[in-house]
């Protein structure tokens, strides 16, 4: 294990002063407590390890497997990544009314290629290793079968299955929070908590994608959806015959279609960037994706546009509600009633946001530093 002191640098290849090194010590971000690099030859394991806050309690955030296979540099796009997503787990944890900190993980490399059990163990022995500072569960590209296995390692370790004392699946109130998100954004916008005929565009519909597709067509929305695996397109129009559910060949098709009414980025963060904000046709964005303004600004051209952005960290707490529950001996009931203050939270944020005169990410992030005390 090897932690990132100030004098330390970053991954081999990564020169004197690049950006990971001031992303991890600038005020602005918050200031990270600890980045651990993980390695185990052996099973081919690497991975971060970043931890941004324990102030309100122990860090909590899921274990993405990821590639990165589009970057020249994979280990430093982890690196960033990881510090992104555990800062966003931080003020996600303190606007849930979580006793958590943020922290994030992410294994370096292709799940599909290289996940195996030793590899799963060696990533618990490490999370283990920080005595409890850091509690993972599933994100991208993990699955609760592979949290078992991690927790055979590590009892600092959530999102495992209900027969080895967990919760299951954290993606089914994940999804129940986003539409939580989405009947509050309408309720501002059209004066009822409810998206019955409206048009909503839906990019991703794996794990938390599909659910939430199931739980707008019960509200009686119309829906449009989009995803890179074909295949996960094939199961959600399969799994609803005859209802108002059509697809696009992608993103860029989805959020230029005609009247659609909210688009919710459910894929990988930076959707909302310069290149989709101008062409963005919907009246609100709400979605489960991580990180969605691609950076600083992007909440203000969305205003500008007169698109409502419900912060994604706010509506997308399902999952780590239940995982938190988790730890206290988990109770669905409990933790969908938790998960259902998502709708009051959304619409406080944008009560705030109107009263101070920021974007709704402005008065988020207020709201969570203010509990946080930052």
């Amino acid at each position: 294990m090897i932690e990132v002191p100030p004098s330390a640098g970053v991954p081999s290849g990564v020169p004197a002063g690049d950006p990971v090194t001031s992303t991890l010590f600038r005020s602005e971000q918050g200031g990270h407590e600890q980045v651990v690099l993980c390695q185990d030859r052996a099973s081919g394991l690497k991975a971060v390890i970043a931890i941004h806050s324990t102030a309100l309690g122990p860090a909590l955030g899921g274990t993405r497997f990821h590639a990165y296979a589009g970057s020249a540099d994979p280990e430093r796009s982890a690196v960033l990544d990881a510090l992104d997503l555990a800062r966003g787990m931080s003020y996600k944890n303190a606007l849930a009314g979580l006793d958590h900190g943020g922290g994030k993980a992410v294994i370096i490399g292709d799940p599909e290629q290289l996940k195996s059990e030793a590899l799963l163990r060696a990533y618990g022995r490490f999370v283990a290793s920080l005595g409890g500072r850091y509690v993972t569960a599933c994100d991208v590209g993990t699955y609760v079968r592979d949290m078992d296995v991690v927790a055979q390692e590590c009892r600092w370790t959530t999102g495992r299955s209900p027969e080895n004392g967990g919760a299951g699946d954290s993606s089914v109130l994940t999804a129940f929070g986003v539409f939580q998100g989405m009947r509050a954004s309408a309720q501002r916008l059209w004066g009822a908590p409810t998206l019955r005929e409206r048009l909503v565009g839906v990019a991703g519909v794996g794990k938390v994608g599909k659910h939430l597709v199931g739980h707008l067509l019960e509200d009686g929305a119309r829906v449009v959806v989009t995803d890179v695996r074909e295949e996960s397109v094939r199961a959600v129009l399969a799994a609803h015959p005859g209802a108002p559910l059509t697809a696009v060949a992608d993103t860029e098709a989805l959020i230029r279609t005609e009247g659609l009414d909210l688009y919710a980025p459910c894929a990988l963060g930076g959707a909302l960037n310069d290149e989709t904000v101008p062409h963005l046709t919907a009246k609100a964005v709400c979605g489960a994706a991580n990180n969605q303004l691609a950076h600083p600004g992007v909440e203000k051209d969305l205003a500008e546009r007169g698109i409502l952005y419900a912060p994604d960290y706010v509506v997308n707490a399902g999952g780590v509600i239940q995982v938190a529950e988790e730890l206290h001996g988990f109770d669905f009931a409990r933790a969908k009633a938790k998960a259902s203050k998502i709708f009051d939270t959304t619409a406080a944020i944008f009560d705030r946001a109107a009263a101070d005169g920021v974007p709704p990410a402005a008065a988020a992030d207020r709201l969570a530093e203010q509990r946080m005390g930052l």
